[in-house]
């Protein structure tokens, strides 16, 4: 193992890292998205609220910067903070801020593990500019294999400004964020996959996903309940023991993280703590 991946694997608090030691800093530079899917709403915020898309207020590079240098000028803060990472509130790919913030990141704090969460809809395009700007590990959300189950999850799929609905947008996401997750672990970028778990919906999905993105070089999964949001507003999310259940069936396949808070696209400290 390369001595930059070891680093990745023992700082970041959701690849194997500690998470009561290391913790994280989320950068909300990128507000718009590409996809529009049926349990997303970004349009609440709380203090108390934890969930992705969330974010108090949508930063620029510099500013984002600026918060950053603020954080890590608390002692304890600069002291835990292994990780920034970038996570929305909308998808990271689909926001030239992205990559200009992680620029200016890495001029000035070059120690910092990279990280970025993303739909996967543009991942093989800017591939490469991934690997230009120095990202250490990829979070790519996939939540079905089969089109027909991701039309009911995918409302809309916007690539290269055609609008796609359906099964025909939910096969063409599906494509691309296999195809990305091929490319990410080849050029070795530790991949975690999160998959929410809507019972009813995708259930017997997870092990199929879990077995591709396997094969594909993928680290670990993130099997995740959905949050009822959106269109999915009335949806009963899977009990513990149910999600547990799912989480047990699948590691002999890959490596299940267990200890996801569903972060806000804000967060920043430990796992856990905002």
């Amino acid at each position: 193992m390369s001595c930059n991946k070891q680093k990745v694997l023992h700082g970041h608090p959701c690849l194997g890292g500690n998470r009561h030691k290391n913790g994280r800093v989320h950068l909300a530079v990128a507000p718009r998205c590409n996809i529009a899917c049926a349990y997303c709403d970004r349009k609440h915020d709380c203090a108390n609220e934890s969930r992705p898309g969330v974010t108090s207020r949508i930063q620029t590079p510099q500013s984002a910067l600026e918060h950053l240098r603020l954080v890590l000028s608390d002692q304890k803060m600069a002291e835990i903070i292994k990780v920034v990472g970038i996570a929305g509130p909308g998808d990271p790919l689909a926001n030239d801020e992205t990559f200009e913030t992680f620029r200016l990141v890495r001029e000035e704090f070059p120690g910092l593990i990279f990280c970025m969460s993303t739909n996967g809809l543009l991942l093989p395009d800017r591939i490469d500019e991934l690997e230009q700007i120095g990202l250490h590990s990829l979070t790519v959300t996939i939540n079905a294999l089969s089109p027909g189950v991701g039309a009911s999850i995918y409302r809309s799929v916007n690539y290269r400004e055609k609008l796609m609905a359906g099964i025909e947008g939910a096969a063409l996401l599906i494509d691309r964020q296999i195809e990305g997750v091929r490319l990410a672990a080849e050029r070795g970028l530790v991949v975690k996959v999160n998959t929410v778990l809507i019972p009813g919906c995708n259930d017997d999905q997870i092990p199929l996903i879990a077995e591709k993105v396997s094969d594909l070089g993928a680290y670990v999964m993130n099997v995740m309940p959905v949050i009822p949001c959106g269109e999915f507003k009335n949806m009963i999310p899977p009990a513990q023991d149910y999600l547990e259940q799912v989480r047990s069936a699948n590691e002999h396949i890959i490596t299940q993280f267990r200890h996801c808070s569903q972060c806000r696209a804000d967060a920043f400290g430990l796992i856990g703590n905002r």
